[in-house]
């Protein structure tokens, strides 16, 4: 018998968590109630990028947007990679004009963040709208020298092209 999903929440302490999703809510109002579930699966995703790697891995444009509000408390942020992963997990933002590009590594990412034990969220990993954050090419974990994205690139994102 397998263990029960787990949540991404339930790896961060409560009140580093609860401010987070309340940053979520006040810098994102549209979005405020799905805080707490943005923050989760934002989680979720930085410790698959660790477990996994950062070949092929895509945040949603939801799940982005907790991504990026965990990184701003940097010493926070900092604190939770090293203990995770052993190293800092590097986000690399997408160029804005290639906003709307096809989104192949979000299923792979889905799979992979299922792979590694967690509870997936499907609603934040829908296609939201054609303003999208990221592309996968420039939108993921970064690659073994922090500074790139080539390594997240998958077969699949080259045939979206």
């Amino acid at each position: 018998m397998s263990a029960p999903p787990r949540r991404g929440r339930d790896l961060l302490d409560d009140a580093l968590f609860t401010r987070l999703a309340a940053r979520v809510a006040y810098d994102r109002p549209e979005h405020s109630d799905l805080a707490e579930r943005i923050v989760d699966q934002a989680i979720a995703f930085v410790v698959t990028c660790a477990a996994r790697g950062p070949r092929g891995l895509v945040p949603s444009p939801l799940v982005d947007i907790g991504w990026h509000t965990f990184i701003l408390p940097t010493r926070d942020y900092a604190t939770f990679c090293a203990r995770v992963a052993g190293r800092f997990i590097h986000h690399v933002p997408c160029d804005p004009t290639d906003a709307g590009r096809p989104r192949g590594g979000q299923v792979a990412t889905i799979a992979a963040i299922e792979t590694a034990g967690f509870l997936v969220d499907p609603d934040l990993w829908a296609a939201t709208d054609k303003k999208r954050q990221c592309d996968p090419d420039d939108c993921g974990a970064s690659g073994s020298d922090g500074n790139e994205n080539r390594d997240t690139r998958t077969d699949q994102d080259d045939d979206d092209k």
